[in-house]
Parts: C-alpha cells; structure tokens; sequence
C-alpha cells in the first residue's frame, strides 16, 4: 500500500484518512535520511495523532543539494508535435540544478530576460539507495532502488533552450522545479502500475497535457540501464522522466520547418521567435498551474500542484 510523505520546513508528515501524521525521527534534514528511517514512516502511518493538511505550509518533499536528472523528448506524443519520429529519438538525459526545486505551492518566478516561459509536467522518480556506477537494473530490482514517485515541473525558459541548446541554464533557475506535495512511497506491486499514470497540466483551468504514461518511449528501467552506465545515483536523488504532448512549444510545420533551415541561424531564430512571441500559451504573470499526476483509479495518487507565475522585477 501506498504512503504519502509530506514535508514542512521543520518536520516530516504521512498523510492518513484522518490528516498529516507527524514523522517522529531525527532524519529532519534530507529526503534520504528520511528514508533511511523507514520504522518512523510506518509508525506515522498508523498514527491516530494528526493535523488538518490544510493546516501545514507544504515545501518540496525532496530536498536539495541532490542530483536532478530529466530524461529529453521521451514521450511519443511530444517527439511527434516537434515533427521527430519516435522510432528513432535517442535516450538522451540533460542536468538541472537542485537549487531550481521549489515547494508545490510556492511561485514560479520568471526572470526578468526571460520571455517565453513554458511548462512540463512529469512524473519523478526518487531513489532510495544508492547505485554505483555500473548497478545491474532489472524490471525484478527496480523497486529495490526508486523509493517514489512525485509530481514535478519541468520549468523551461524556450528563448534560452533552444537557439544555444543550453538546456542546463534554460531549466535551471530557482523555481523552475516545483516538486509535490506527496512522496509517495511504492511497493515492488504498486511500481508496476507506473503506466497507469495519468499525467495532467491545467493552465487557468484549462487542461493543456493530460496523457497516460505508456506514452513513454524509454521506461524508468531502460532510463536507468543506461544512466547507471556512467552516473552515480544517490539516496534523494531525482530523475524526471519527460513530458507529454500540450506543451505551449510547438514545433512550425515541415514545409515552413525546411525553408528555416535555409536561412542564417541569426535570421532563423529572429524568425521563430517573432512567431513565438505571438503564442498566448506561453506563461504570463499571474497565471496559475496546477498538475496532477494518478492512475485513473485513484489507487495511486501523487497529489495536486498548484503555482503561480510571478515576474521578477
């Protein structure tokens, strides 16, 4: 059975059908020392001595410094809207700064040169132990290694990503992340269901991504088959397994697309980016995102996420 961990500024909680249990353990500092303390977990989760959710100022429940790992292009649906073909996209992973997660609730600050500001929501994984480089991953071990699943936003500043591919600084500001509400703590059976997630984006109301995860191209076993080829994993870490179709990038069609790449990039991108600007979907001040991420059973349930975009002055 599933169990939800939330996290305050000062404390761990499991949420019960009666409310937020506190988690009593001296693990207060990191996502992995929590779960290093699985007893303080369990006991929490039959605990009868709770709070009202609403009550708790919820942040992230994994924190920072750790690795944050996102997997490029890995749905179908999104490989398809960027004119690619999903038969051939490479697995390919990209780093974001751990210093760009923020709390479910917190605001999404867009920075002051920053103008086509977009949105991703994905589903995180987040590992328990630590795997060496070279840790044999299998469909049997995968619940030995990934402790939970979490909502997150993979944030992405599109007039910095695309004309210098400089995906490191483009999702890397501070609050460019948005992680939670839950952790939610699977077993080995629970894990199997991972594509039975429903992935779901709201922009003011208006659903913009909702997708089921067997959409994926490359599974969190084959995703981890190859990162453990050549990067450490640690306890806390997170990995971002990509995002579907909705996105407010959309790639031009192919004729106009083949013209493009006739031109000077200077004049290529002066092109793209006029036609951008003109897109209502990219993110303004004031708008508010919420993501959720569940099977549509309700078996599973990762949360509901709620921000707002904020420009920095």
């Amino acid at each position: 059975m599933s169990t939800s961990v939330l996290r305050t500024a000062d404390a761990w909680w499991v949420l019960t059908p009666t409310g937020a249990a506190k988690v009593h353990t001296s693990a207060t500092t990191t996502t992995a020392e929590l779960l290093a303390d699985r007893p303080a977990i369990a006991a929490a989760a039959t605990s009868s001595d709770t709070v009202p959710v609403d009550d708790l100022a919820l942040v992230s429940p994994v924190t920072a410094p750790c690795r944050v790992v996102a997997q490029m292009t890995n749905f179908a649906s999104h490989v398809k809207d960027t004119n690619g073909n999903p038969e051939t996209v490479p697995l390919t992973f990209f780093r974001k700064t751990s210093g760009s997660i923020s709390g479910p609730f917190a605001d999404v600050v867009r920075p002051a040169h920053v103008r086509l500001l977009d949105y991703e929501v994905e589903i995180g994984l987040v590992f328990g132990r630590e795997m060496p480089v070279g840790t044999t991953i299998t469909a049997d071990n995968l619940a030995d290694h990934v402790a939970g699943l979490v909502v997150t936003n993979d944030i992405s500043a599109r007039d910095v990503q695309l004309p210098q591919t400089q995906f490191y600084e483009a999702k890397s500001y501070p609050t460019f992340t948005p992680v939670g509400p839950a952790l939610v703590l699977l077993d080995a059976d629970e894990l199997k269901r991972f594509t039975d997630l429903r992935l779901k984006l709201w922009v003011n109301g208006e659903l913009r991504q909702a997708m089921l995860a067997t959409d994926m191209i490359y599974t969190p076993v084959q995703a981890l088959q190859a990162l453990t080829r050549f990067q450490r994993i640690d306890a806390g870490d997170l990995l971002l397994t990509g995002t579907p179709v909705g996105t407010a990038l959309s790639a031009p069609p192919k004729p106009v697309a083949f013209v493009a790449s006739l031109l000077p990039p200077a004049v290529k991108w002066k092109m793209f980016f006029k036609g951008q600007a003109r897109n209502p979907r990219y993110l303004k001040d004031g708008d508010v995102i919420e993501a959720t991420v569940a099977t549509d059973d309700g078996a599973i349930d990762l949360g509901r996420q709620r921000t707002v975009v904020r420009y920095a002055q």
